[in-house]
């Protein structure tokens, strides 16, 4: 749990609409900060660096853009610009103490940093903290209000970890899986469907599978950031725009887009970038359908990893730490572990952000808080992720002899045969090969009524992971 710890016991009194509050003389937070820190002692979760520094640009934005139109004197704009730009930069974090689950518009956070940035532009006048030199409403939060500002920082700090962290860790585990579908491709191995054995596949093509859904899921993603880049700065307080210049959302949300390094866009449409947040939900749906694919992937790398000699062994993981208190040697596949939990994880954010979503009622949704913290998490932890899952796992992978060991005595090479000899005979062969312990090729030489030539031909593992058909078909010979 974090919290604000003053240097002192010494206090301030700041002042706000509902009278005086005692406020911790070093912090440049003030009343309204510390009523909310009273009111939501709740969790100890925090709004993090991503949120806050998307905060922080905005606030920036916001005071360049009121200077260009007149309205902030160039003297306070230009204090209030570097107080943001501060806040931004991550120099003020431990004077945000609001805890996540608080008003749901998220109004205490956005006044904790217009009291932050207006006591910090403040001092950078030459006035104390508290003094209102700069107000945190008349200045800092002028042509705007917490119920577009909080929805636009979620946007903004979404697409920066989108474009900074979760789309280079996908490019680097797309990479990663397509590098070894190359190393694999001569390896050949026993498929797998309804966890039983199936016709004979490569190892690479198994791994160009992985590596095609890494790449959709880069698809989807990029997809989902495009609708994030709508944001709804300047709707105020009900998507009507009052109390704001008519060109200060073009102009405000252009400045933010080279602050942030992401394209942004004015929503064409206010009243639903407010009320509903349903840019946010399908963001977050992509985010899921990928954290189940990447689960997918790690779990099936454990399992053909899993022995060395009682599982199935066809792949070796790097060995990162001893996997036992008490059975020496024992080395466990703590990275897709831990990816699997990941993705657990993201799935539940996921449901947060979704019944969030439902509970805007009228104007304004009110679970902003908790969707921002569920997004921004599972973004990040999915790009953590991620970029452990190709470093620490993929990139050492190796396979094994024990893959291709297993597809000599497969009993799924029978299927080579159906199209020659027939399904009914096949069926046949495998059964007995089965009830024998003897192996298809044994069988067929005795049974299928074929030259060693031709089995030599139809049970050659590699002939079956391409397209193809032999003979007839049909049940006859």
């Amino acid at each position: 749990m974090r919290t604000v710890q003053p240097t002192s016991a010494a206090t301030r009194v700041e002042r706000d609409t509902l009278g005086e509050m005692a406020v911790p003389a070093d912090a440049l937070y003030g009343a309204q900060t510390a009523r909310a820190v009273e009111n939501f002692p709740i969790s100890g979760l925090r709004l993090g660096r991503p949120f806050l520094r998307a905060l922080g640009l905005i606030k920036q934005a916001a005071a360049e853009t009121n200077m260009a139109l007149g309205l902030l004197d160039r003297r306070i704009g230009e204090a209030v610009a570097q107080a943001a730009a501060e806040v931004a930069a991550g120099r003020w974090d431990d004077h945000f103490p609001v805890d996540v689950f608080q008003t749901g518009s998220g109004t205490s956070t956005n006044n904790n940093a217009n009291e932050v940035i207006a006591n910090r532009a403040a001092e950078l006048l030459g006035a104390p903290r508290g003094s209102k030199a700069v107000h945190p409403n008349d200045h800092v939060n002028l042509c705007q209000s917490s119920n577009d500002v909080i929805p636009t920082a979620i946007h903004v700090a979404a697409l920066q970890l989108v474009h900074e962290e979760l789309l280079p860790a996908l490019d680097r585990l797309h990479r990663a899986l397509e590098r070894k579908a190359v190393a694999f491709w001569d390896v050949v191995k026993t498929g797998r469907t309804h966890l039983m054995d199936a016709t004979p596949i490569r190892l690479g093509q198994e791994f160009r599978g992985y590596a095609g859904q890494v790449e959709r899921a880069i698809r989807r993603i990029r997809l989902a950031a495009g609708e994030l880049e709508e944001v709804p700065l300047g709707g105020t307080a009900v998507g009507t725009g009052t109390n704001m210049h008519p060109d200060f959302p073009a102009r405000a949300i252009a400045r933010l887009s080279q602050l942030a390094g992401v394209p942004l866009r004015e929503t064409a449409n206010h009243f639903q970038a407010q009320a509903a947040l349903d840019a946010l939900v399908f963001a977050s749906g992509a985010l899921r359908a990928y954290a189940t694919g990447l689960m997918k992937i790690a779990n099936d790398i454990r399992w053909m990893a899993s022995g060395p000699h009682a599982g199935l062994g066809e792949l070796r993981l790097p060995e990162l730490q001893p996997g036992s208190s008490i059975m020496p040697g024992k080395v466990n596949p703590v990275i897709p572990e831990a990816v699997l939990m990941v993705g657990a994880q993201v799935q539940g954010n996921d449901l947060v952000v979704a019944i969030g979503n439902q509970w805007g009622n009228f104007e304004l949704n009110t679970m902003m808080p908790v969707i921002a913290h569920n997004l921004l998490q599972a973004i990040a932890v999915l790009a953590a992720a991620s970029r452990v899952f190709a470093e620490k796992c993929v990139e050492g992978l190796e396979a094994t002899s024990r893959g291709p060991e297993l597809v000599e005595g497969g009993l799924m090479l029978a299927t080579a045969l159906a199209p020659v000899i027939g399904y009914d005979r096949a069926a046949e062969i495998a059964r007995t090969a089965r009830a024998t312990g003897r192996t298809i090729r044994e069988v067929a030489r005795e049974r299928a009524g074929l030259s060693e030539a031709e089995l030599d031909r139809l049970l050659d593992p590699a002939r079956m992971t391409a397209p193809g058909l032999e003979g007839a078909g049909g049940g006859g010979g």
